[in-house]
């Protein structure tokens, strides 16, 4: 184990007073910075001193020189007095929560922008070390924790404070010996609380620092599950994490032991004082202790100093244990990640994965086909990824079937280079230096899991989203920064969520060809099989109310809209999910003859088989080529494939 990470479990396994020692002098200055708003908040807390003092001693006064003395109007006076303290309770409490509010959101503020300061900046700036993964669980979370555990601190040791001096005074000023009775198990009790507190912050810490290792090595195996698996390390990971799952155990079941010593100290302050009292009226009633003075000492002792004490010592015995150590966790000594990542047995920056990766090498330029259609086993256009070759297209001797100018002949369809795109500059792409190149009347399948990022080809493809870099070209145009008219132009982009308005049926689907005329609606009706629903609906011309449309018929209407498109590119994502496979098969075929070229990103196997070739995305390859290709090439897709099927693929 190396020097640093020596330091770190140091730092987690001591018990607590390093971290206060920490913690100590940041914390006298922002409290010194906020002396108005503690001097504001004790003056509120003084009146509920005073609330305390008077519901025990106006219940004892009632008593002694009311009821007993046979002066019912007193008594009933004396009750009148607790009462209205109790009912300015209300106030006070709202007056100490307008002050808090000047301590807990400066603390919040401050410790967002440390959070921040040490995690975020350093990576934003490309610091050493990547990404840090315990920034966000710092900026949420754990400055949440800590500004409500500060507040519930706060809070209690004010009220605990005022109250008991409260209720002190009011128990002297009844009989000093009421003192000698419950001062000494109330002591005890609090005093076996205090002694639980350090050794508690200690295995609160401990919980959170295993809890803590034990979730990275999962995220960091689960990310380098590939590498683990190559070089024969898989063992020795799943070793390591059974020893940080017993670890998280311990540490659990040490923290549920202090838990018990906590409560029984609990138990200690809350009962033993009230039994006492008991067991010594007569011992306080032969010391000249009136009836009165008895009861009022019990209404100290169950309406204010057992519930504050109950209430201080639950928080600070959770809140302030959870304060202590995710402020040491935000604004103490950064914990190194060669500590963190030996302590996982891993390598530095091992298993940082990316969606679709490149060698930095120079890309060969693929082949760019004519025809409309390759042929069966004629292979596919280039996508280039780590550990897969570039895939050549056809020939350039493939005949011109697609009707297009011989001038643009070689003209890509699609064509992405080195396309990147990561959400944040720090943040692992979610495609990365993808090479793709689509031959003009092609149709090409995208498939994978889901949140690979298929959709996000499509609307890179599309122009809606912007590459982190790299270039896409749509029909030989760079698609970048291009305005939406001409976008619309070059292509149809059909999301699951079919758009459909209120309007007659004929406005739907000549809304991408307002000059269609009625013979190219009546085609394109035909092809899409959409006559039934038509003459349900009451003709082309009937009027369409979106709300009584299936899922199903809106996407088919959509299908039929985007077939009459004159765009010369047709990408569909998910966009037959809501049809039966005879509908879904029916429309992606007639698509697939329309003039253009066709990109389905595709959720049932059928749609894969059907197009020309299939693209792959997996997460660290691509891998894209004719079905039975892609079938033999990639584990991933026979995975599909089985899944798809109800049963393992093999291979053709």
């Amino acid at each position: 184990m190396t020097r640093r990470a020596a330091s770190a479990d140091t730092r987690e396994t001591d018990d607590g007073s390093g971290a206060v020692r920490r913690l100590a002098p940041p914390a006298r200055r922002f409290l010194a910075r906020r002396s108005g708003v503690l001097v504001r908040l004790a003056l509120w807390s003084l009146a509920e001193t005073g609330q305390a003092f008077l519901v025990g001693y106006g219940v004892a006064q009632a008593v002694d020189q009311g009821f007993l003395a046979g002066d019912t109007r007193r008594g009933l006076l004396w009750l009148t007095v607790a009462l209205v303290a109790v009912l300015l309770g209300a106030p006070v409490i709202r007056g100490v929560f307008a002050q808090l509010a000047g301590l807990t959101e400066p603390l919040r503020d401050g410790l967002v922008r440390h959070a921040v300061d040490r995690s975020l900046g350093p990576a934003a700036a490309g610091g050493p070390g990547g990404t840090d993964r315990a920034a966000v669980s710092r900026l949420t979370n754990q400055v949440e924790i800590a500004r409500d555990s500060f507040a519930g601190l706060v809070l209690t040791l004010r009220s605990f404070v005022f109250t008991a001096a409260g209720a002190l005074l009011g128990l002297l000023s009844l009989h000093p010996s009421l003192l000698l009775v419950v001062l000494p198990p109330l002591s005890l009790g609090l005093g076996l609380f205090l002694v639980t507190l350090r050794p508690m912050a200690a295995a609160q810490r401990r919980a959170l620092a295993a809890d803590e290792a034990l979730g990275d090595h999962a995220a960091r195996s689960r990310a380098a599950l590939r590498d683990l698996t190559a070089c024969g390390t898989g063992p020795a990971a799943a070793r390591r994490g059974a020893e940080l799952i017993e670890g998280a155990a311990a540490a659990a079941r040490v923290l549920a032991g202090w838990a018990a010593v906590r409560t029984a100290a609990l138990g200690v302050a809350g009962h033993l004082p009230v039994l006492a009292l008991l067991l010594a009226v007569p011992w306080l009633r032969g010391r000249g202790v009136t009836a009165g003075a008895l009861l009022g000492a019990f209404t100290y002792l169950v309406q204010s100093l057992l519930p504050a004490l109950h209430t201080l010592m639950t928080a600070l015995g959770a809140a302030g244990s959870r304060l202590l150590v995710v402020l040491d966790r935000i604004i103490g000594p950064e914990r190194p990640r060669a500590a963190e990542q030996e302590r996982a047995g891993e390598p530095e920056g091992a298993g940082e994965p990316g969606s679709v990766r490149a060698p930095a090498a120079t890309r060969p330029e693929p082949a760019l086909a004519a025809a409309p259609r390759p042929a069966p086993g004629a292979g596919g256009a280039a996508v280039t990824a780590r550990a897969t070759a570039a895939i050549q297209g056809p020939g350039d001797d493939a005949p011109n079937l697609g009707g297009r100018p011989a001038d643009r002949a070689r003209t890509a369809a699609v064509e992405l280079r080195s396309v990147t795109l990561s959400y944040g500059v720090r943040a692992e792409p979610v495609l990365d230096s993808l090479d793709l190149c689509v031959a003009p009347g092609e149709h090409l399948a995208v498939v994978g899991p889901s949140g690979i990022g298929k959709s996000t080809l499509t609307r890179l493809i599309a122009g809606t989203l912007a590459p982190s870099g790299g270039e896409v070209r749509v029909d030989g145009r760079e698609v970048t920064g291009r305005p939406p008219a001409e976008l619309a132009a070059l292509r149809v982009l059909m999301p699951q969520e079919a758009y459909v308005f209120s309007g007659t049926l004929s406005d739907n689907l000549t809304y991408l060809r307002p000059g269609a005329s009625r013979a190219d609606l009546d085609a394109a009706v035909d092809a899409l099989g959409l006559w039934p629903l038509v003459e349900r609906l009451g003709g082309l011309d009937a009027p369409l109310r979106p709300a009584e449309l299936s899922h199903g018929e809106r996407q088919l209407l959509a299908l039929t809209r985007a077939w009459m498109s004159p765009a010369p590119l047709l990408l569909l994502d998910e966009a037959t999910c809501h049809l039966d496979p005879a509908a879904e098969a029916r429309a992606e075929e007639a698509l697939a003859r329309r003039p253009g070229t066709l990109l389905v990103v595709a959720h049932r196997l059928s749609s894969a088989v059907r197009a020309d070739r299939v693209l792959v995305l997996d997460g660290t390859d691509a891998v894209c080529g004719t079905h039975d290709e892609v079938l033999d090439r990639s584990p991933l897709y026979r995975d599909l494939t089985g899944h798809w099927q109800g049963g393992p693929a093999r291979r053709r």
